[in-house]
């Protein structure tokens, strides 16, 4: 099952190691102090040191160890409710305003990589969205029927009967491919951010949990292991990891494990039968699975969730595996060189939001679109920190909800994952 070099973290780290940042000595105070090093939190770094603000970014781990390092590297459009899901509950101009945060965000993504220089192994590959059931293709046919003014995807359907020019297996009923969608080395691109922020002038600590966030005149008091410092303004980045420094968010966030392999070394004929476009791919199930092969194509990178309470990659991986190789039977005996976890964040009504209160800010949600939409949401609440118009998004004007008695712990998961794993395996 495993090969003889296996390690139970992200391959990707294998070609851009988490740096350890550490040996700063903390200032005794900074116009704005960033809790989280990813995506979200470098992002909203570059804008506000580049606008001339005293930025701290902290982090528990080492910058990037969560998440952001750890995902599959597929850039979407990223808002998962359809247009008639969010008109019902929002209204029209709503609805429009919010997938066009989504198509704003994969193309912004694709602009700053460019415009900036990062090598992160960017590629505009499309996505092969693909139906697990044939009432799934149908559905998904009537949604690409379903053409907005001016949300226009390109999007076209693949039938069964020419799957296998997309990808080389029988166990799909065809598909939808998104032309425009991209993949990119997580790993590259969070260093490629964390270069940028510095040169910004941002300082970036890790191993520095915040503890405690208490209020003053005139902004904050951080308080974390090693020391005090004053803040103007506060920018929680924790998505998935949000926790008990700020019960209001980790009220409103559902963390979900997301568990992912990557399979040995496979032959080039192999990678060209399996996956010969080099697309990203997902599929309908509720319990959803994605993969995509690595940048080099030399292997899988197969993600899912498989688990809710085990954190073990030694215990998701063969589950992973077992899931692989039911798409791509050729697979069953190919080992596993890397199994990882991370948590994303969902929210009660699968949207992201952006907020503010009196100086303390907030982006989260990412509902596992967390690629372009973290990045392109951390960068527009870096501008509403500089008091930029233009960093105003549609998710900051949408209700955070939460549920009765719920506090951080999502004990519904568990019949709710049963249950839509039952959907799964019937025709509907």
């Amino acid at each position: 099952m495993f090969t003889k070099d296996f390690k139970e973290q992200p391959y990707w780290w294998e070609q851009m190691p988490l740096t350890t940042m550490d040996d700063t000595s903390l200032p005794d105070n900074v116009d704005i102090v960033i809790v989280g090093a990813g995506y979200t939190g470098l992002n909203a770094a570059i804008q506000t040191a580049r606008g001339g603000r005293k930025t701290l970014v902290l982090d528990a781990e080492n910058a990037g160890w969560g998440a952001s390092t750890r995902n599959g590297g597929q850039v979407s459009t990223s808002v998962k409710p359809s247009y008639d899901e969010l008109k019902k509950k929002h209204g029209p101009e709503v609805a429009y305003a919010i997938l066009n945060e989504g198509c704003n965000s994969l193309q912004w993504t694709e602009e700053f990589i460019r415009s900036e220089g990062i090598d992160c192994n960017f590629k505009v590959v499309g996505r092969f969205h693909a139906a697990h059931n044939s009432s799934q293709y149908v559905k998904l046919g009537k949604a690409v029927d379903r053409r907005i003014s001016g949300l226009e995807t390109e999007a076209y359907m693949v039938p069964r009967a020419e799957q296998q020019a997309e990808l080389g297996t029988d166990g799909y009923f065809g598909g939808v491919v998104f032309p425009k969608h991209a993949s990119l080395h997580p790993a590259r691109y969070h260093r490629g951010l964390l270069n940028k922020a510095m040169d910004a002038g941002a300082t970036i600590i890790s191993h520095c949990p915040v503890t405690d966030l208490s209020r003053e005149k005139e902004g904050f008091l951080v308080k974390m292991p090693t020391g005090i410092l004053k803040a103007r303004q506060v920018l929680i980045a924790t998505n998935g990891y949000t926790g008990g420094l700020t019960p209001w968010h980790q009220r409103r966030i559902i963390p979900i494990g997301s568990y992912v392999i990557a399979t040995e070394a496979l032959a080039p004929e192999v990678m060209d039968r399996l996956m010969p476009k080099d697309r990203t791919v997902s599929d309908t199930r509720k319990v959803v699975y994605y993969y995509r092969p690595s940048p080099d194509r030399s292997r899988i990178i197969f993600g899912g969730r498989v688990s809710l309470g085990e954190t073990n990659p030694r215990a998701s991986g063969p589950l992973l595996h077992h899931s692989l190789s039911g798409i791509f039977p050729e697979l069953t005996d190919v080992k596993i060189s890397h199994s990882w976890m991370g948590f994303v964040a969902f929210t009660f009504d699968t949207l992201m939001h952006v907020g503010e209160d009196d100086g303390l800010f907030y982006s989260m949600g990412y509902c596992g679109s967390g690629v372009g939409m973290a990045g392109y949401l951390g960068m527009k609440v870096g501008q509403q920190m500089l008091g930029k118009k233009e960093g105003d998004t549609a998710f900051n004007h949408l209700k955070f909800q939460t549920r009765p008695l719920y506090k951080g712990n999502p004990w519904f998961l568990s019949p709710s994952v049963m249950y839509y794993k039952m959907r799964d395996s019937i025709n509907i």
